[in-house]
């Protein structure tokens, strides 16, 4: 393999000399909701959050249901965007996987551009739903999942896909040769930190190196079927880790020293390979980087134009546990008390709705409202009942509903066809999930 040579600029296939490079801005993000129908009306510093609010609030409806506050959904879409420092902030779809609240968190501003799919097919049904500037945020492989994307490359889409090997991007090239157009490509380069005895970090990405990195600029740079449109570096252990665990106070001073030890590494080895792949491709259009957790510290690298964000916006459980900020719970569900085996235990119908990841109790739901509900530890969530023990003040009857929250964002919306949207103490609409709109990605 030579070397990358500078002297050659490669351009967007869209562009001429005499064109400038296309700025995010400039990419359709689809037509912006009925604000009638569901723009919160309300702020939620103001209207209390409590069981009673809820209760009333969803008066009558029949469970299981998932719902978003919309009121408290604004509250956090406010703190990310002052958390991001003036950053652009593309939407990770994974966490929200619902068309319609995705269209209206991109619709708040011009800081919110741009989508990371999390599969091929999923950027091509967005694509089609009106939305752009789509970033596949994991390597695909399947020779149809990339020929869904070349045909949507061939009607106009912006569908980027991501890569880390050179047998990636040859496989992604003898595709788009055969449809005849040309790939948007992502460099995928691994943020982990390794220390004695400790991989610190996720296994993503091969590329660490110079070495490493060259030779897929070079095979890129040749290539007229593909061109290099952006680079990604995810601190899974920044963005990722918690670090504030009631009762675990010997494991959050580790992983507080342990992210503080990486925040330079992972700086200085961005830093290093973006001016590296600059140098023989200039024309790259963004370099993403981070997620909900290091938003605070992903904008301080000036090399890095745009940061991820998803859970931010619903306030997942496992995001309570930061040091540095703290999200509103904006989604959870609800499941109905339908048996008493004991004045203490209310045990309701459905509930086992437990997060991906290593297994462990922090990927359970957490019972939320009524305020000191709790699940048993022999029996979590059940797949058809879930045993709640509560203590509290609160007259609780059969048919009255017990409030959780899903330890991770958009998993929750795996589980529900609807998310009923609240504001100001009522329902002002439902919207469909990617289950109620027939769609299952992964």
């Amino acid at each position: 393999m030579t070397e990358p040579q500078p002297p050659q600029t490669q351009q967007h296939p869209a562009m001429s000399d005499a064109a400038p490079a296309q700025s995010p801005a400039s990419f359709s993000n689809g037509a912006a909701p009925p604000v009638g129908l569901y723009q919160s009306r309300a702020s939620a510093q103001t209207t209390p959050r409590d069981y009673q609010y809820y209760r009333a609030v969803f008066r009558g409806q029949q469970m299981p249901f998932a719902y978003l506050d919309l009121d408290l959904l604004d509250e956090n879409i406010r703190l990310t965007r002052a958390r991001a420092g003036g950053k652009r902030i593309r939407i990770a779809s994974k966490s929200v996987r619902s068309v319609a609240v995705i269209k209206r968190i991109l619709a708040t501003e011009p800081t919110f551009q741009g989508i990371m799919a999390f599969t091929a097919r999923e950027a091509v049904y967005l694509a089609r739903q009106g939305l752009d500037d789509l970033l596949i945020g994991y390597p695909t492989w399947h020779e149809e999942d990339i020929a869904a994307v070349a045909r949507a490359t061939a009607d106009g889409a912006h569908i980027t896909l991501m890569v880390d090997s050179l047998a990636h991007v040859e496989h992604i090239e003898t595709i788009a040769r055969r449809y005849g157009v040309r790939l948007p490509l992502c460099l995928d380069i691994d943020m982990s930190v390794d220390f004695p005895g400790l991989h610190f970090g996720v296994w993503r990405s091969p590329l660490r190196t110079a070495e490493q990195v060259r030779p897929l600029i070079a095979r890129i740079m040749s290539s007229p079927h593909v061109w290099l449109d952006g680079i990604m570096g995810y601190e899974a252990q920044i963005a990722g880790v918690g670090d504030r665990y009631p009762g675990q106070l010997l494991k959050n001073a580790l992983v507080t020293w342990l992210k503080r030890r990486s925040l330079s590494e992972i700086a200085a080895r961005r830093a290093a390979l973006v001016a590296l792949i600059r140098e023989y491709a200039p024309q790259v259009r963004f370099v993403n980087g981070g997620g909900t957790g290091s938003v605070h510290t992903t904008r301080l690298e000036e090399c890095v134009s745009e940061i991820t964000v998803g859970s931010a916006f619903y306030g997942p459980a496992l995001f309570d546990h930061y040091r540095d900020f703290r999200y509103q719970p904006a989604a959870g569900f609800a499941i109905e008390i339908v048996r008493r085996p004991h004045p203490q235990i209310y045990t309701c119908l459905g509930g086992g709705y437990v997060a991906s990841g290593a297994a462990g109790a922090d990927k359970l739901p957490q019972p939320y409202l009524p305020q000191g509900a709790q699940l048993i530890a022999t029996e979590g969530a059940g797949e058809v009942q879930t045993p709640i023990r509560y203590r509290g003040p609160i007259a609780l009857s059969l048919g009255d509903p017990i409030f959780l929250r899903h330890a991770k964002a958009g998993e929750l919306c795996e589980r529900f066809s609807h998310l009923l949207l609240v504001s100001n103490g009522s329902i002002v609409d439902k919207v469909t999930t990617y289950r109620g709109d027939g769609q299952c990605f992964l």
